[in-house]
């Protein structure tokens, strides 16, 4: 029998037969009802697949942060609070709604028993550990800062490996030979890097015989969380499928990638995109509609594995193939938008002057700024970036002490993006121009450059949803008098 581990690893037989397979935190808050749809259904062999899973919808947020409120988990009351009691209390909330969530998933005694026993066991054991690194850090000698980010490390692991624990005995309890695979390190005395972590942790899997559940987290050499954070998960996944030569990558959501939000233009609207490229994919992870993380694209992209996005409550659907394939025919294939801050910098003695640049750049680095796009001119450099209006403010703090004679202003707008793989020969800027003029949309700026991926437009803050409508429906979805408009433009 062939494991992921044999000898004849360079060409296995098992290469290419099998799919690499990732469950979100919303779905995995469903997981029962993936029993009929994702795991067994009308399947007549589950096995020759492997599923990363994320941690139960919400688990995450208590044990860090909450990612869109910033409201504070384990790990922010850790390092916020002198006193044991934030997080404590922080981390008494997690195992009560660890355990919420696993008894709606489970209902055999037996099953909740171990899971109940397997929470209590990790949240003893972080308990333990942070207060043993508070006892520690009480001599000089040590200092909670260098720490924090194995803290945060561990505490990531415990939310995956429950899911992932949850899941193998829903699974096993439904006849499936089902086997947990933990790469979140938990009192692992080795320091793997990231590829031997997998390959450990797979070793003595058999494909064609177990269904294989791992953690979203590893924990490894190379920090996930230093590099990627909260994208972490994607990023497994993806080195999976790239070590094991999956047939292909396949990440379930609770929905199709789409057009654009059917909640904006109208379900009866928005297209299913069905296959494009993992330059489209880029543009969306910049745009900050990740279908998956762009570290994780260029691995599976480098790998040559296919990514396929699916709904997985609708398992006959194939949902979106991501490929390296180019566009038969130009089109738009998605339009959405993001409210970014842009910051501006004029300066009249910039003229054939070098170093401008490069020096707004390190100040949104120090600052950790996200930067969407930017356009120069002679003397104005304009970043469109992702930040508060406050971290803005601490950038141009710092510009203005380089710069004392430049004007630099921030404010807050939208950037409205029209995506495919081959966007020539559309007129889309002039269409697009027209489109958010007819639906009275105020446009700032246009951006196009020559590779014909994205056409971006400017917008006020408060305009970004109908300019979104205004373009899905006069690029992808016109109605047919916009249609013969068009072709008497022509």
């Amino acid at each position: 029998m062939k494991t992921v581990n044999d000898a004849d690893r360079a060409d296995p037989s098992w290469a290419g037969q099998h799919t690499v397979e990732k469950i979100g935190g919303t779905s995995m808050s469903r997981v029962r009802d993936l029993l009929d749809t994702l795991f067994i259904g009308d399947r007549e062999d589950p096995y020759n697949r492997i599923f990363v899973v994320s941690a139960f919808g919400g688990i995450t947020n208590l044990l860090l942060e909450h990612k869109k409120s910033g409201g504070a988990g384990v790990y922010a009351a850790f390092a916020n609070d002198e006193e044991d009691s934030g997080w404590l209390t922080a981390l008494k909330t997690v195992a009560e709604a660890m355990a919420k969530a696993h008894r709606e998933v489970l209902d055999h005694p037996g099953d909740l028993a171990q899971a109940d026993e397997f929470v209590r066991e990790r949240v003893e054991g972080a308990r333990s550990c942070l207060f043993d690194l508070q006892r520690l850090c009480s001599y000089g000698h040590f200092q909670l800062s260098s720490h924090m980010m194995s803290i945060r490390e561990l505490l990531s692991g415990i939310g995956e490996a429950h899911s992932a624990f949850v899941t193998t005995l829903l699974l096993q309890r439904h006849g499936v030979n089902a086997r947990l695979v933990d790469l979140s390190g938990w009192r692992d005395e080795g320091n793997l890097s990231l590829d031997e972590r997998i390959r450990a942790g797979l070793s003595s899997v058999e494909l064609t015989e177990e269904l294989a559940i791992v953690t979203g987290y590893a924990q490894c050499g190379e920090g996930l969380m230093r590099e990627f954070d909260r994208g972490y998960s994607e990023v497994t996944f993806a080195t999976i499928a790239a070590l094991t030569k999956a047939r292909e990558a396949i990440i379930h959501k609770e929905f199709h990638l789409s057009s654009a939000d059917p909640k904006l233009v109208g379900q009866d609207r928005v297209r299913k995109l069905g296959h494009t490229n993992y330059d489209v994919a880029d543009q969306l992870s910049n745009m900050g509609m990740e279908a998956i993380h762009p570290k994780a694209a260029k691995t599976l992209r480098q790998a040559d594995v296919p990514l396929r996005v699916t709904n997985a409550f609708e398992p006959h659907d194939p949902g979106t193939l991501i490929d390296d394939k180019p566009a038969e025919t130009p089109g738009v294939e998605i339009v959405c938008g993001l409210n970014v801050v842009a910051l501006e910098l004029f300066e009249q003695d910039m003229v054939g002057v070098k170093g401008y640049d490069s020096t707004i750049l390190e100040a949104l680095k120090r600052h950790n700024v996200w930067i969407v796009s930017k356009t120069t001119n002679a003397n104005t450099i304009t970043h469109y970036v992702q930040a508060s209006l406050k971290t803005a403010r601490r950038v141009i703090a710092d510009l203005v002490e380089i710069y004392p004679s430049a004007e630099i202003s921030a404010r807050s707008i939208a950037i409205v993006s029209a995506i495919g793989r081959d966007l020539s020969g559309l007129k889309g800027v002039t269409r697009g121009l027209a489109a958010l003029e007819k639906a009275g949309v105020n446009v700032i700026a246009v951006h196009q450059t020559p590779r014909n991926v994205n056409l971006d437009f400017v917008l006020a803050a408060e305009d970004r949803d109908a300019g979104i409508t205004a373009l899905h429906n006069a690029l992808i979805s016109p109605d047919q008098s916009d249609t013969a408009q068009d072709r008497a433009a022509a």
